[in-house]
């Protein structure tokens, strides 16, 4: 799956990385496969510094507690048709599936929209940023810290699994977007936030 992107065309810096001008800054979740850069993102920020998980097939996820503080990067747990438990995509039964697993958008939970005045509007709480480089991008990149020792989610990675990897994100993301969530891509290591305009197979 590929994505149809237009750039934001209105941004502004924060500490020399550009976001959406609507943006701001206590609503940002930054997430994405491994290696996309999520940490390095945060650091220039200035963002929270530990990782989050976010189980999307649990109901509420958007009160977790581990959402408090932002901006931070984040984990998505995905269901994926035939297993039972959510998955992150470097979980061993992710990794180790004999055929790529197909994302359950079905069992997805995203927050309600806002019914009535006094309802919290929990889709306008966050803005969700997917830090989505080319595969052959992140590969090179895992590939530098797998020589480094410093991240064991690299060990044996290859370049179909980043691929894949890469391929559940942007479904989640293409998901997210249709179904009105605030959401925004970046395709390039400190590239510019694009917009999803649409989709092609």
């Amino acid at each position: 799956m590929e994505l149809e992107l237009a750039p934001i065309e209105t941004v502004r810096s924060i500490k020399g990385v550009p976001f959406p001008s609507d943006l701001r800054f206590r609503q940002l979740i930054v997430t994405g496969p491994p290696g996309c850069g999520k940490s390095r993102l945060m650091a220039k920020i200035g963002g929270w510094p530990e990782e989050g998980h976010i189980d999307l097939t649990l109901n509420h996820w958007w009160r977790a507690q581990s959402l408090t503080f932002r901006p931070r990067e984040v984990h998505l747990d995905f269901p994926f048709v035939g297993v039972p438990e959510a998955l992150t995509v470097f979980d061993r039964a992710w990794l180790d599936a004999p055929e790529p697993l197909v994302l359950d958008l079905s069992r997805i939970h995203l927050p309600p929209p806002k019914t009535h005045f006094w309802s919290t509007n929990w889709r306008a709480r966050f803005v969700f940023e997917f830090l989505l480089p080319p595969p052959e991008q992140i590969y090179r990149f895992r590939l530098d810290r797998t020589q480094r020792g410093v991240h064991p989610v690299d060990e044996g990675v290859t370049l179909p699994q980043v691929e894949q990897q890469v391929a559940v994100y942007r479904e989640a993301a293409l998901h997210f977007h249709r179904c009105e969530m605030l959401i925004y891509v970046r395709d390039q290591f400190d590239g510019m936030p694009k917009t999803i305009v649409g989709s092609a197979s």
